[in-house]
């Protein structure tokens, strides 16, 4: 058998390959799964896929993410959330596969590109795992409409339904409220804050407010 009729006699053996994972509500094809099920198939047909990568391209990733149990206790004591800093590294490769078959020398190559983001050790790694895994199933086209992010019927990531709409700046809060001359201007500019704005700045805006109040008039 020539190397086009090995890789088509693997096409055919993963037609039925099905999803086993779910992830966000996703369902998708394990690498693991996947590299378990071709690669008795490559070692029946003498069949190597040397990985390289050509290029890759690092960029730090710095946002917040809201957490739902961190920050401060609401006046019945129930933990409320906070936005937390979070910073991950994306990495952007381009890849070659080429299979070579060992027993004639045959090679086809094949470029392909991937991206990957994680922590910043991972981001790399997250990347080639990603690249390998995608290159295989679009190579055999095995389906993945089911995480495809062209996909019209996925359905959105679960989410918190009660995070602020932005990042709280907490200093430039305080400031605000320290800069107020009466209890009544510190009420009117406590009064227009959001409620978790308004949790975060509580102890300050009732020491300020005694304060305030003691002051001579």
């Amino acid at each position: 058998m020539k190397l086009y009729e090995k890789l088509l006699y693997l096409q055919k053996q993963v037609k039925g390959l099905s999803k086993d994972k779910k992830s966000h509500n996703y369902d998708y094809v394990t690498g693991n799964k996947l590299l378990s099920f071709i690669r008795p198939l490559m070692d029946e047909q003498g069949l190597i896929l040397k990985q390289e990568v050509l290029r890759i391209k690092n960029k730090r990733m710095d946002y917040q993410v809201w957490d739902k149990w961190a920050g401060s206790k609401d006046n019945q004591g129930k933990p409320v959330g906070d936005w937390k800093p979070k910073n991950e590294i994306l990495s952007k490769v381009m890849m070659r596969f080429t299979w070579v078959d060992c027993e004639t020398g045959d090679k086809d190559e094949n470029l392909f590109g991937a991206n990957g983001q994680n922590d910043w050790e991972k981001g790399l790694g997250s990347a080639l795992t990603y690249g390998e895994r995608y290159f295989l199933l679009k190579f055999f086209h095995i389906s993945t409409d089911g995480d495809d992010v062209d996909n019209p019927d996925r359905k959105p990531q679960e989410i918190n339904s009660h995070p602020p709409s932005k990042p709280i700046n907490l200093d430039r809060l305080n400031e605000r409220l320290k800069a107020c001359k009466d209890v009544k201007q510190l009420g009117e500019v406590y009064g227009i804050f959001t409620k978790t704005e308004k949790i975060a700045t509580k102890v300050l805006a009732t020491q300020l407010k005694e304060s305030l109040t003691q002051t001579p008039a």
